[in-house]
């Protein structure tokens, strides 16, 4: 049950976002880096990965959400769920190959969500 969840809800977000936004070339995936507030989507790939992440906003935490799956797997059987509280400031990682990370950041307030690189915040609201 948790893997058909996992499938459709990676599943569901392309597709409605893609919907919306139409991207260079049919196999490049919509990117939103945020920052995002509380149920907005994050979308990224990083390295071999492909993620989906949200965040509740509640108790001054960032409670975090992510999908992540193989970005060549179409049917999304490789994905797996990622969950963590964060305090504003903080940052979560999530690894994939070749050392490539995602690293998400909850702003200020626990306001925004947004991936971080190479030391550049993006988060700032």
């Amino acid at each position: 049950m948790t893997h058909q969840f996992l499938k459709l809800a990676a599943a569901s977000a392309i597709i409605a976002l893609t919907a919306t936004s139409t991207p260079a070339q049919a196999d490049d995936m919509v990117q939103n880096l945020g920052p995002v507030g509380p149920n907005e989507p994050i979308l990224t790939t990083f390295g071999n990965k492909r993620a989906v992440a949200s965040f509740a906003s509640g108790s001054g935490t960032c409670a975090l959400q992510a999908v992540v799956w193989n970005a060549d797997d179409i049917d999304a059987t490789s994905a797996s769920q990622f969950q963590v509280s964060l305090k504003p400031g903080q940052t979560a990682q999530i690894g994939g190959a070749d050392n490539e990370t995602l690293k998400l950041k909850c702003g200020d307030f626990a306001r925004t969500l947004a991936v971080i690189d190479n030391g550049m915040h993006f988060a700032s609201k």
